[in-house]
């Protein structure tokens, strides 16, 4: 956000974050939503993880079914800009009303996931993820920035781009325990959005996502391995969970990778809040062992964080 374009980012302290890899995402948005707000307050009380969740995640097109189609019916006006106090009360956006309560409710940080949001002046409709402090107050969005539009032949295809606009500006967040980056889903197959992220001071990168049953065995881990690593940062993917008797079957395992690319925990298909104690020592580690970040040849090559757009 552009309120923090020039300030050192917050030390990393320990935190615990959720993952709530949500299920039974259907056609009726106000069910969805009394859902994913049920999730939320389950992931937040939940007595056994030892000490307070500080970060709660929700996946990718948690309040619709994930389709193109899908899209502009579910899209709602947001109207968030960086730098900017929200007016979280008089917003036309009933998912941001909802993401905006619960957080407060629960004295979270909230990331929720993403949901379709449509500009009124062009009519233009994002795959857009917002951000919410333990007050409620909307603090950062991020706009996808990479439209999925693939085809792999026999296997299957996929077009965002016939009802979705991209996103153009680069965004992350300071919390009291971190500075964290966003993306979203396809956005993770272009190196350089996190490594602008990590660049910018980011410990931690969070994408939403819903990659499918062709990519997710193939690259899911993957790529949040080889994103965790290149950056030495810790990096999440929140998935939905799966289900066969949608028209889109998502892969689930929405995981946690540490700096030194060790999956420290990951769900399977089905519905689940993952719970995941961050270790600012771990990060410390890996930057210290292997102290890529001090060897970076910017004679040699162009730093791509450089007059990035946020």
């Amino acid at each position: 956000m552009s309120s923090i374009l020039n300030k050192a980012a917050p030390a990393l302290r320990p935190f615990k974050l959720a993952l709530i890899q949500l299920g039974n995402v259907g056609a009726d948005k106000s069910v969805n939503l009394k859902h994913a707000r049920d999730m939320v307050l389950k992931a937040a009380s939940a007595p056994t993880t030892g000490s307070k969740v500080d970060l709660i995640i929700l996946p990718e097109c948690f309040n619709s079914p994930y389709g193109h189609t899908h899209f502009p019916v579910y899209a709602e006006e947001i109207g968030y800009k960086h730098g900017e106090e929200y007016d979280v009360e008089n917003t036309q956006s009933e998912s941001v009303k909802m993401l905006s309560e619960v957080a407060k409710q629960t004295g979270t940080w909230l990331i929720g996931g993403t949901i379709p949001e449509r500009c009124p002046a062009t009519n233009n409709v994002y795959n857009t993820c917002t951000v919410y402090s333990p007050t409620g107050a909307l603090v950062a969005s991020h706009r996808k920035v990479h439209l999925f539009d693939i085809d792999i032949p026999g296997k299957i295809k996929f077009k965002e781009s016939e009802t979705l606009t991209a996103g153009n500006t680069h965004n992350y967040f300071d919390t009291e325990f971190a500075r964290i980056g966003l993306g979203i889903c396809y956005d993770i197959r272009f190196p350089e959005l996190a490594m602008t992220s990590a660049r910018k001071g980011c410990h931690l990168l969070v994408y939403p996502a819903a990659f499918n049953l062709t990519t997710g065995p193939l690259h899911w881990e993957l790529l949040q391995r080889a994103r965790a690593i290149d950056n030495q940062v810790y990096f999440t993917m929140c998935s939905v969970a799966r289900d066969l008797t949608a028209g889109y079957h998502a892969w689930g395992h929405s995981m946690v990778v540490d700096p030194m690319g060790k999956v420290i925990a990951q769900a399977e298909e089905d519905e689940k809040i993952v719970y995941v104690d961050i270790d600012p020592e771990v990060f410390d580690y890996a930057r210290d062992g292997i102290p890529v970040t001090k060897q970076r040849r910017f004679d040699v090559y162009p730093d791509v964080s450089q007059g990035v757009q946020q």
